[in-house]
């Protein structure tokens, strides 16, 4: 296909010494290997504040912040998303619902997205995995049949970014061959057809 996918990565932890900034760092790069242009929401430098209101539910959009404004119109342009998440008690982190649930659902519909989960145990956070399924879906960006966990992230990538195994790159582009297909599959019909109103 000619040009390239606009992509959003939604990196989901906010911790200190998290390990999810190693897998941000990963899935960027072989997303720009892939063709796509690439925009990394991190929590931590958009310091995504306790949410007190979406975008839509300002009144006059001239009162959104700016920051949110520009944040909406990155999602609003991608043709996929990619979540990186951590699982915290078996669940979804809250920074990343908090940042999500900013937006609204029509800005993400109709695109696919891609799950990436890891921790430092030997599930490579799958309870997260699940429950993303469902939040996905929710906001309207179906995620991709093949899901990408990391499990002993630490042993599996280095503070850089850098995979210290084969299963790193070969399950990323798994991963990434769905969500291209898909994206490009999604993009043209939207083109063609345009999306139920």
């Amino acid at each position: 296909m000619a040009g390239k996918l606009k992509a959003i990565l939604f990196l989901g932890s906010t911790r200190e010494g998290r390990l999810g900034l190693r897998v941000a760092k990963f899935m960027q790069k072989q997303l720009e290997e892939k063709n796509f242009n690439v925009d990394l929401f991190d929590p931590v430098k958009l310091q995504f504040p306790l949410l007190q209101k979406s975008t839509f539910h300002y009144q006059n959009r001239e009162d959104v912040p700016k920051w949110m404004l520009d944040c909406e119109e990155k999602i609003k342009e991608a043709d996929a998303y990619v979540v990186v998440s951590a699982e915290y008690n078996h669940s979804i982190p809250p920074a990343l619902s908090n940042m999500l649930d900013h937006f609204p659902l029509n800005i993400f519909g109709y695109k696919p997205s891609a799950i990436v989960t890891y921790s430092p145990g030997p599930y490579g956070g799958m309870r997260a995995a699940m429950q993303l399924r469902v939040f996905l879906s929710e906001l309207g960006t179906l995620s991709v049949s093949n899901i990408f966990g990391i499990p002993e992230v630490h042993k599996a990538l280095d503070e850089e970014g850098t995979p210290l195994n084969d299963h790193m790159v070969s399950g990323a582009d798994r991963l990434l061959a769905q969500l291209d297909w898909m994206a490009w599959a999604m993009k043209n019909h939207r083109e063609a057809h345009g999306v139920p109103k």
